[in-house]
């Protein structure tokens, strides 16, 4: 590994610590780090470095630059929303506070190649600046000349920068049609499951042997790797259930060797685990406590597993809600259930001769999206006003299966919706927002 990190101009001790740094990914440091070239040596002026996330190009990078000591500014191109933020960061890391308070308010462009020569000829660079853009996809909404002089920034400056693009997409992707300098592209591979096996054992606890936690990781790759090879991600879950597959070895059951029972103890917990992969919509004490609450409460049923009750936004759950009670409640109904002052009206003078079947038994039914918006505003805790936002909620409410569209495609006036969920969906969706369904439902009066 080391051999890879060779490069006359740095010191063979901290080429030895980066080493130590970046397991799995001496290759790419090797073809980065040559690149790069020595300090004091012009670098090419433009680098893009693409790969899936969590394949190490940000590490990589800031282990080069920290362990090195090489001159560098870090610009987060999802934090800084303007280019004012980006030029301000670069001078800011450069040449101090002084530098970026002479661009104008509205800088342009040509503002801060200016400021940035001026700056040069008063301090010149004894070796390369290097300016990394991080999710350097976002610089394609930016305006259509900044990305291309980014590029040759060394030419329009004169100084010895190199600009550094870190991006999870390719670089045809990147090409203005206009054309621009072409970067070297360097690209960065997924882990392989033997790598992340390397890369996830030395997260070992102190308190078990290396053996044990390497094959706790082998078991967690067996059931994660074909649905997630997110480094990141797999680490938390890790993380999320170790303390699991220890309890049988705490509690004296079973020996650290015996890997089948270890698994069998396991295994549910994990296959439960994959229905929150990236979601990550709790803590690991909140898990932990979740799957302490369901072990005491076996037989009971729940209606609902923890991540589906936080799963939509606030308002989408009044919104399912809404279309709960105007799939199964008359429509004649909503009078007495969302108007004060309704007067006393009894259930005996609604009931039809062909009404006293259960509407839960009869199934959902259908209704317009103008009684779902009525019973929503009436349900919900605080006033909401009528935006594009909560009928997006509606679309993405019929996208992922909660409510059905079953009007024709013509009647765009009037659409009409069925709710698909269960009573038991329902009433611990209503839990989470301290609202009482059944107390609105007409069969339970």
């Amino acid at each position: 590994m080391t051999a890879l990190l060779q490069q006359p101009g740095y010191e063979e001790e901290r080429l030895q610590r980066v080493a130590e740094k970046l397991p799995c990914r001496d290759v790419q440091a090797g073809l980065l780090l040559s690149l790069m070239g020595q300090p004091q040596q012009y670098s090419f002026p433009s680098i893009f470095i693409y790969g899936h996330r969590a394949s190490g190009k940000s590490h990589v990078l800031q282990v080069l630059l920290k362990e090195l000591e090489l001159p560098h500014a870090t610009v987060s191109c999802v934090e800084c929303v303007s280019v004012v933020l980006l030029f301000e960061q670069v001078l800011l890391s450069f040449f101090g506070c002084d530098a970026a308070s002479l661009l104008p308010r509205s800088p342009s462009l040509s503002d801060f190649v200016r400021v940035y020569r001026q700056q040069c000829s008063q301090s010149p660079a004894k070796q390369t600046r290097y300016i990394v853009m991080e999710k350097a996809e976002l610089l394609r909404d930016t305006d259509a000349n900044l990305l291309p002089a980014l590029l040759r920034l060394q030419e329009l400056v004169e100084d010895n920068v190199t600009v550094i693009l870190l991006s999870e997409i390719v670089w045809d992707k990147f090409r203005p049609n206009t054309g621009c300098f072409e970067p070297l592209l360097l690209h960065f591979p997924d882990y392989s499951k033997g790598e992340l096996q390397q890369i996830l054992s030395q997260d070992r606890h102190p308190s078990y042997s290396a053996e044990f936690y390497s094959s706790y990781i082998n078991i967690l790759l067996g059931v994660f790797y074909s649905v997630c090879r997110d480094l990141r991600e797999l680490r938390h879950l890790a993380a999320l259930n170790f303390s699991k597959f220890c309890e049988p070895l705490a509690e004296g059951k079973v020996k650290d060797t015996d890997t089948h029972k270890l698994w069998r103890n396991i295994e549910p917990h994990l296959k439960k685990a994959m229905q929150t992969v990236y979601l990550r919509e709790v803590s690991s004490l909140q898990w932990e406590q979740m799957q302490q609450m369901e072990e005491k409460e076996t037989g009971t049923v729940r209606g609902l597993s923890a991540h589906t009750h936080v799963e939509l936004p606030y308002y989408s759950k009044f919104l399912l809600i809404a279309a709960y009670l105007a799939s199964y409640n008359p429509a004649r109904t909503d009078k007495r259930f969302f108007v004060k002052h309704h007067g006393k009206i009894k259930k005996t003078n609604f009931l039809k001769k062909n009404e006293k079947t259960s509407n839960h038994l009869l199934g959902p039914k259908p209704f317009p999206l103008d009684r779902l918006l009525a019973i929503f505003y009436s349900v919900v805790d605080s006033r909401v006003a009528p935006t594009a936002s909560i009928f997006s909620q509606i679309s993405s409410l019929v996208t992922l299966q909660l409510l059905t569209k079953v009007s024709q495609g013509d009647l765009l006036d009037a659409p009409k919706f069925k709710c698909a969920v269960s009573l038991d969906f329902i009433c611990a969706i209503s839990r989470t927002v301290n609202f009482e369904i059944l107390k609105y439902l007409y069969d339970f009066l």
